[in-house]
């Protein structure tokens, strides 16, 4: 919340413990009839009865309207106001900020919490990220909402002034209500007691000629009082109606008082109440964040001891039985030198076998050679005629 709506709201505070401090005064149910009045009320009982003129229809359905032409002037501003001013937005901007508030989750502040198949599916942001744009978000709505509410205690400061001030005037028309009503029924009680039959006297005393006139006189001042007795029962039900506005205007007023408390209460405490909660549990996850990270690296390093002393010993092993062997295996050794030795045998065996097949080779090709030799010598003896064969050749 600004310095300005914390100046604001501060000095609205002692408008709100003025308002509050203040009361109105209760009314008068009964009538005091003339005959009972006070002097001063007598009077005015008697100024208002010259109002009425018996042979004035007007003057009798005009008679007390004079006393609401104020109080129609201030509820006429009233309704002008109550037009402009919904007191429903108070309401919605006091939910608003508890709304605010309550959509704020702890869990968001857990760094190491997965996301969810949403938030990996819309691409959102790390869950510190989000949560600290979310909170300049808060802020800013805090601010907008706290400027409204302090817009609407101010509203209401003026309808509860106003209301006052029509309490004032509605209190002032009901006992004015309460002096036309002691005059209507003051000049009734004249009208039944003396006029009436004062002109029922005349008209029984009156010649035939005149008798019809004077009856229509008596009809007329009759009808006339039954207008006024009409009017004077009017002005009571107006006075009941006025008598439960009033009440009504203070059950207004109460709860625009209370309404308007709870809304500085809502500025000077709450707010700065949340605000110094969401601050706290900003700094409470830095801290956090600070101490896994202070723990990461701690178990990095553990890690890495660990790690690289396993290493050590395992590599160690291998370097120190590298370099306590030979050049060469003996085992190796044996069987190169068995597998030489074979070699050189089969070398032998083979060079043997080799020679005695060409042994063999070249008596068969000496045999071969020698029957060769004498085929063609035979050959050649039957193609000359000489030989052991030569008588049996068969002529050609």
């Amino acid at each position: 919340m600004s310095e300005t709506i914390q100046k604001q709201a501060a000095e609205a505070e002692a408008q709100v413990i003025a308002v509050a401090a203040n009361t109105l005064p209760e009314p008068v149910e009964a009538v005091q009839p003339l005959a009972e009045a006070a002097p001063e009320v007598s009077q005015a009982i008697v100024t208002r009865m010259g109002e009425i003129d018996m042979g004035d229809s007007n003057s009798i359905i005009r008679f007390g309207s004079g006393a609401q032409a104020e109080l129609q002037t201030i509820s006429q501003a009233m309704l002008a106001d109550v037009r402009n001013k919904d007191v429903g937005p108070a309401g919605d901007s006091l939910r608003s900020i508890v709304t605010t508030i309550r959509g704020f989750s702890v869990s968001e502040l857990d760094v190491r919490r997965k996301p969810t198949f949403w938030e990996r599916l819309l691409g959102r942001a790390a869950p510190f990220a989000k949560f600290t744009a979310r909170f300049e978000t808060i802020q800013g709505q805090i601010d907008k909402i706290t400027d409204s509410l302090l817009g609407h205690e101010h509203t209401l400061l003026k309808d509860i002034k106003s209301l006052d001030l029509l309490y004032e005037k509605t209190l002032n028309f009901y006992d004015e209500l309460a002096l036309y009503i002691a005059a209507g029924e003051a000049k009734l009680a004249d009208l039944d007691a003396k006029d009436i039959p004062a002109l029922e006297a005349a008209v029984a005393a009156a010649p035939e000629d005149e008798q019809v006139i004077r009856a229509q006189e008596l009809r007329d001042l009759r009808a006339a009082r039954d207008d006024l007795e009409r009017r004077v029962h009017d002005l009571k039900l107006t006075r009941q109606v006025t008598m439960q506005s009033l009440p009504s205007i203070r059950l207004v007023q109460e709860n625009d008082k209370s309404l308007v408390t709870k809304i500085n209460s809502t500025l000077v405490n709450t707010v700065p109440l949340w605000e110094t909660q969401l601050a706290q549990a900003v700094t409470i996850q830095r801290s956090s964040e600070a101490a896994a990270a202070v723990r990461d690296a701690n178990d990095l390093t553990n890690d890495l001891l660990t790690s690289n002393a396993a290493n050590l010993r395992q590599s160690n092993k291998v370097i120190r039985e590298e370099m306590e062997r030979g050049v060469f295996d003996i085992e190796a050794v044996k069987q190169a030198n068995a597998d030489l030795v074979g070699t050189i045998q089969e070398s032998l065996q083979i060079a043997d076998e080799g020679k005695a097949r060409r042994a063999a080779a070249e008596e068969e090709l000496k045999k071969m050679e020698g029957e060769l030799r004498d085929t063609l010598a035979a050959a050649k003896a039957r193609g000359d005629g000489i030989g052991d064969t030569a008588g049996t050749a068969v002529p050609g």
